[in-house]
């Protein structure tokens, strides 16, 4: 394994390219916003395009939420630019206390909220073959969260989907990625985490049918045109930092843990699902790095850490595998 001279991050980490320097692009990518990017410029692009949705006679935008501190973040950064959002909420796998705490504070903002609680026979089937399958306990999930919501914004009319941070920026990725502000079909089959199984490869498995998988198949691109649904990634509009994000939600009700969750040094992520850590622990077996890897780099490239202290936390926390005998509170953390 070779690893970033800037961060820590190994280059086991799909779509992560170095350059001749050993710098991830996840590092230059840093560069390119502390230094490039003209953010002024962002934001009136990005507010010309919000102004010209708030002639809905509803909702003015659709938001895929769950409770956590970037899409408290988003919700509260909606409101603030004076539009009216309807947020969903796909359930998680094994959904937590604090984690309904953090979404009945997001919900009591002063927004609509729909909470979408799957089928549960279905979704157990679901989970397990992608284990089998691709090694992630979260697969199902994760591409629920993206789907679900463009067929809301489609139920509801609303040509509007306000995403949050672009991960091609803040994580690394091809260059011409980098330029994308928009989540599409395209940008789910690239980079959404589907890891080569595509959901129509389940139907079939254990008696799955393709009717029960209506709500994670991507909507049909006549319904997307016809509505002219559009998602945003709000982080390319906007400089994200994930500790004043962190500040912003606090001030407005979310709430940390109090103590380190499971497989990394933060109190802040993955509080929402209890199976998290097991995806964490897998994607440490996969490709040698976890979630404690994850958040040093970020860290490192914000300028909070240094690389030096990076390397500490990581091998203090990464690789450990989760008790999963021990109850919720000890390994999620109770409400700070």
């Amino acid at each position: 394994m070779k690893f970033c001279k800037k961060c820590v991050m190994p280059d086991t980490k799909p779509d992560l390219h170095f350059d001749n320097e050993g710098v991830c692009d996840a590092c230059r990518s840093q560069e390119m916003k502390n230094n490039k990017i003209d953010w002024g410029k962002r934001e009136k692009e990005f507010l010309s395009i919000v102004n010209s949705h708030k002639k809905h006679p509803d909702y003015d935008c659709v938001i895929g939420v769950s409770g956590g501190k970037d899409s408290t973040y988003i919700v509260i950064k909606v409101l603030e630019l004076g539009l009216n959002p309807l947020c969903i909420c796909f359930e998680p796998t094994i959904p937590t206390t604090i984690g309904r705490k953090n979404l009945d504070n997001l919900n009591g903002l002063g927004i609509d909220l729909i909470h979408v609680k799957r089928n549960p026979v279905v979704y157990k089937k679901l989970a397990k073959e992608a284990i089998k399958r691709v090694g992630d306990s979260e697969w199902q999930n994760h591409l629920g969260i993206f789907t679900v919501v463009p067929h809301f914004a489609i139920k509801f009319n609303i040509p509007l989907i306000i995403w949050g941070e672009s991960p091609q920026i803040e994580y690394g990725g091809p260059a011409a990625s980098k330029n994308r502000n928009i989540l599409d079909r395209q940008w789910l089959e690239e980079f959404g985490g589907l890891l080569g199984n595509r959901i129509s490869d389940m139907i079939g498995v254990d008696g799955i049918t393709k009717r029960d998988l209506s709500l994670y198949f991507y909507p049909e691109e006549k319904d997307i045109k016809r509505v002219g649904v559009t998602g945003l990634f709000l982080g390319y509009y906007f400089k994200w930092d994930l500790r004043k994000i962190l500040k912003k939600s606090i001030a407005h009700g979310f709430s940390p843990a109090n103590r380190p969750v499971e497989t990394t040094y933060e109190n802040f992520e993955n509080l929402d699902c209890y199976s998290n850590h097991l995806h964490d622990y897998l994607k440490y077996l996969k490709f040698g790095f976890g979630r404690a890897t994850d958040n040093a780099c970020l860290d490192i490239r914000l300028g909070y850490i240094s690389r030096e202290e990076g390397v500490r936390l990581i091998n203090k926390y990464d690789g450990i595998p989760p008790n999963l005998d021990e109850p919720e509170p000890k390994r999620v953390g109770q409400c700070g």
